[in-house]
């Protein structure tokens, strides 16, 4: 079954069980699938509706940082579960060790690496990861792999 009808159903799903919030964040997910299909004249694939939600996942995460600063329980409870629910429609997330391996391949196939080339790795790592791997995560560690390689120059 494809995203599309996962989400679907999922709806469906949410709305006979009179699961509220589910079907809440279920809707605003598909109202951005749509609007993104809308822009591009096409139904999306599988791996486009991943970046949309992968895209959510990391608003919602960032508004959840908002939240514990400003103390708000509710908030923050809430927002936890929206993200609970949408990394169900992401690929499993790769290990920090498999991440490393990943990067130190990439790095090792560019040749001499300043830190001048974040931004090559970064975007070679994420290539190869295909949505297994929040963006953050890849930048730090590529960074820190990079900041140890030049104290070693």
């Amino acid at each position: 079954m494809s995203m599309r009808e996962d989400i679907l159903a999922a709806q469906k799903t949410a709305l006979k069980d009179g699961n509220s919030e589910k079907l809440s964040v279920l809707r605003f997910l598909w109202s951005a699938v749509r609007n993104e299909e809308i822009d591009k004249k096409k139904d999306l694939n599988d791996a486009e509706i991943q970046q949309i939600v992968a895209r959510q996942i990391k608003q919602l995460k960032d508004a959840l940082q908002d939240f514990a600063a400003s103390n708000r329980q509710d908030l923050v409870v809430k927002n936890k579960m929206e993200i609970d629910l949408l990394e169900k429609y992401l690929p499993a997330q790769m290990a920090d060790d498999e991440l490393q391996k990943i990067v130190d391949q990439v790095i090792a196939g560019m040749g001499t690496v300043t830190a001048g080339d974040t931004g090559k790795v970064i975007g070679a790592v994420m290539k190869q990861i295909a949505g297994r791997a929040d963006g953050g995560r890849v930048k730090t560690i590529v960074m820190e792999k990079l900041a140890k390689d030049i104290k070693k120059i």
